[in-house]
C-alpha cells in the first residue's frame, strides 16, 4: 500500500527539480554600464537645459511681439480716434460753409421781402393799372413769405436759430456794433436796431449780428 501523503509527494517533486536544474545561468546577470548610464543622464540633462532655453527665448520673443501688437493696436487706435476728429471737424466745416450760403440766400431775400413790404405805388403814375399792380406786388410778396418760412425751417431743422437782439443788452459773444444811435428812454449799451441778423447753431455762433447799440 502507498502510505505517501501529498505533502510528501511536493517534498519529493521538489527535490527532483533541485536537483535536476541549473543554477548557474541565474546568477550570471549582466552588469550594467554605470559610466554609460552617467553619461546619458548628462547628456539628457544638456538637452532638455537647451530646450529649456529654447522654449524661454521663445516665450520671450512671443512676449515681445505681444507687446508690439499691443502699442501698434494703442497707435492704431489713436490714429483712428485722430482720423475721425479731423472727419467730424472737416463736416463741421462743411456744414458751416453750407449754412452760411443758405444765410445769405435768407438776407437776400429779407431784403426783398421788406422792400415789397414799404413799396406804395405812385398815385400820379399808371393809375389805370394800379390796382393789379398793387395785387401783383401782394402776391410776390406772399410768395416771399411763404420762402422765407420754408428756409426758416430748414435751419431750425439743423438747429440753427436767429439770435433775439432788438431790446436786449448788448452781449459782445454774439454780437458786433457797426453803429452807435441815442435813445434816452432806454438803457445804456441796449441794442436799438438790427442791421443784419446773427444765428447760432448748437449755442455757439454761427454768425455775429450787426447791430445799433444805445449810448448816453
Amino acid at each position: 500500500m502507498n502510505t505517501e501523503t501529498p505533502q510528501d509527494e511536493l517534498l519529493a517533486a521538489l527535490q527532483h527539480y533541485l536537483q535536476e536544474t541549473d543554477f548557474a545561468h541565474l546568477t550570471a546577470f549582466e552588469q550594467p554600464d554605470l559610466s554609460a548610464l552617467f553619461s546619458d543622464l548628462a547628456g539628457l540633462k544638456t538637452e532638455v537645459k537647451a530646450e529649456s532655453r529654447q522654449f524661454k527665448a521663445t516665450l520671450d520673443s512671443l512676449s515681445d511681439a505681444v507687446e508690439t501688437l499691443k502699442a501698434d493696436n494703442q497707435a492704431l487706435a489713436e490714429e483712428l480716434a485722430k482720423a475721425g476728429e479731423r472727419l467730424q471737424q472737416q463736416q463741421r466745416e462743411v456744414e458751416r460753409t453750407m449754412l452760411l450760403e443758405w444765410i445769405d440766400i435768407y438776407d437776400r431775400l429779407s431784403a426783398g421781402y421788406r422792400a415789397l413790404q414799404n413799396y406804395r405805388p405812385v398815385d400820379g403814375l399808371f393809375r389805370h393799372s394800379k390796382p393789379q399792380d398793387v395785387r401783383f406786388i401782394a402776391s410776390v410778396g406772399e410768395g416771399q413769405e411763404i420762402t422765407l418760412k420754408r428756409l426758416e425751417h430748414m435751419l431750425q431743422r439743423r438747429r440753427v436759430f436767429a439770435i433775439d437782439c432788438v431790446g436786449q443788452p448788448f452781449d459782445a459773444r454774439t454780437m458786433t456794433t457797426i453803429a452807435i444811435g441815442n435813445d434816452p428812454t432806454l438803457e445804456n449799451a441796449v441794442v436799438l436796431e438790427e442791421l443784419r441778423k446773427g444765428f447760432l447753431i448748437d449755442d455757439q455762433v454761427l454768425r455775429l449780428a450787426e447791430v445799433k447799440v444805445n449810448k448816453l
